[in-house]
């Protein structure tokens, strides 16, 4: 895996670079992605880079769902109920990543759990 391809990909997929503050987020997914690899597995596929950064990225955005728990946007605006958090959309972006890597690793016995009404699929920003 390349570190700096993971931390650029993070990078996008959060919208906030790699400082310090977000660097032990992106160390710990290449180890966690690391410690699932098949030993036939080739750690330069790219697609663990992927998976590396929205591992990182869903770890991030747990913490900013838990410390942020106000009713305001990056934007400022109200968020509504029913819309795609910045979260399930993180979620959402990990499990596809972790399908396409399937081959790769080996499987996982995690699961995501949601409450109340079920969100609307992610769409991309505007």
């Amino acid at each position: 895996m390349n570190t700096d391809s993971v931390r650029s990909l993070f990078a996008m997929f959060s919208g906030q670079p790699t400082d310090e503050s977000t660097a032990p987020l992106v160390t710990l997914a290449v180890e966690r992605v690391s410690s699932f690899l098949l030993p036939e597995a080739d750690p330069e596929d790219v697609r663990l880079d992927f998976l590396c950064a929205a591992e990182a990225n869903f770890r991030y955005q747990q913490i900013k769902a838990a410390r942020g728990a106000e009713e305001y946007t990056y934007a400022g605006k109200l968020s509504k109920n029913g819309q795609a958090t910045a979260l399930t959309c993180a979620e959402s972006l990990l499990r596809d990543y972790y399908q396409l890597c399937e081959d790769l690793i080996r499987p996982q016995t995690f699961t995501f759990m949601t409450t109340g009404k079920e969100a609307e699929p992610c769409s991309p920003r505007s």
